[in-house]
């Protein structure tokens, strides 16, 4: 298996589970973060230094994805499993892909690269390499279909990781804040350098949206893998608690979220959390974004609904004074606030009804005799 991306960790420990159950002696190696590998996966590398984003910021660990894409190839070439799965992570695993694909081996991919946004050059790749795509995106399925790629719907995984979160009201209790409080959630993203670039700007906007509201509860969702003093260093002297590994129960408490795009929007979307998504990147990968990417959205929320029911602020537009008004102006017009927790709703809808783990194992053990 090979999940570099922290977002593909529960979905990669959920589907081990399920192998796990039917083959409890079949070994499993490759890239994961710390799910998978309590799962059982034998890792290859440390999960901490995969998670890498952006055309020119993967500059730097250049020789170290190098070596690591012929460790993980000479290793498959060796052990000879009875399949690969890939998870997202395109620009290692499809390199990946073409290298063991002369060795005769199964190739599955769940969680589809996101091709159909910006890689349509890489469709005609897929097709070549891939055996079978396992997607987590109902649009998926007919965009790959019509390209003559095996491909099925799973659903999405975030179903199944906060089906069991308690409501709304048992959050807050267990979060410590009350019934009435007025709460704002801060999700800058799960890389250090997502982090960097979101964080001091969301933090800017919290004084703006502070001064205007007077008393507001605030609070930021950090993730296990990210150093608490790096948090604590752009939070500074604000009064806003930085709560580890606390996500769902933060979005399914909170009343609006300021989100990085990314996962969490699908995440907030599910709790059916109203949400300002933000976008910043280095000045040259974002020019290079824009001439690839052929959609006008950016956030997994509108690209689902087909068209823009949550706010973006991409680059430029993502300044203190503008993500604060946004934010204000939801939280000052309650038929607004009201429409876009409807819209999400709708979305949450469109995420499947669960088990997408069981079901990728179900389509795999069809395929692929692994046990």
């Amino acid at each position: 298996m090979s999940a570099g991306d922290p977002s593909a960790d529960f979905p990669g420990k959920n589907l081990i589970d399920h192998l796990r159950q039917d083959c409890p002696e079949v070994g499993i190696f490759g890239l994961g973060g710390p799910l998978m590998q309590r799962a059982g996966l034998e890792p290859l590398a440390d999960a901490r230094d995969l998670a890498v984003m952006g055309f020119f910021e993967v500059v730097p660990k250049f020789f170290y994805f190098r070596r690591l894409l012929k460790t993980v190839t000479e290793t498959i070439a060796e052990r000879r499993p009875k399949a690969v799965i890939l998870m997202d992570y395109p620009g290692f695993n499809l390199r990946l892909a073409k290298r063991i694909r002369s060795l005769g081996i199964p190739i599955v991919y769940y969680i589809s690269p996101q091709v159909w946004a910006w890689g349509k050059g890489r469709v005609a790749a897929i097709k070549r390499l891939v055996d079978l795509m396992l997607v987590i995106f109902p649009f998926e399925e007919p965009f790959f279909r019509e390209q003559g790629i095996d491909v099925r719907f799973v659903g999405h995984p975030v179903v199944d990781r906060y089906r069991d979160v308690p409501d709304k009201q048992t959050c807050r209790a267990g979060l410590r804040y009350g019934g009435d409080d007025r709460i704002i959630a801060f999700l800058p993203g799960s890389r250090k350098q997502e982090i960097a670039r979101m964080l001091p700007v969301m933090m800017r906007a919290a004084d703006v949206i502070k001064f205007d509201l007077g008393r507001v509860r605030m609070t930021l969702a950090a993730t296990p893998n990210i150093d608490e003093d790096l948090y604590r260093t752009m939070v500074g002297g604000r009064e806003i608690d930085i709560r580890t590994g606390m996500t769902p129960e933060i979005l399914a408490a909170s009343d609006l979220v300021i989100t990085s795009s990314g996962t969490a929007t699908v995440e907030a979307a599910y709790f059916g959390t109203p949400m300002v998504v933000v976008y910043k990147t280095g000045f040259a990968t974002y020019q290079i974004a824009r001439r690839l990417v052929s959609l006008d959205s950016i956030a997994m929320v509108n690209i689902i609904a087909g068209r823009k029911i949550v706010p973006e602020l991409i680059q430029s537009q993502a300044t203190a004074s503008g993500i604060a008004a946004e934010a204000l102006t939801l939280l000052h017009d309650p038929s607004r606030y009201d429409t876009m927790v409807r819209d999400l709703r709708q979305v949450r809808g469109a995420l499947g009804d669960g088990n997408a783990g069981q079901k990728a194992w179900e389509i795999i053990r069809q395929r692929v005799m692994i046990c």
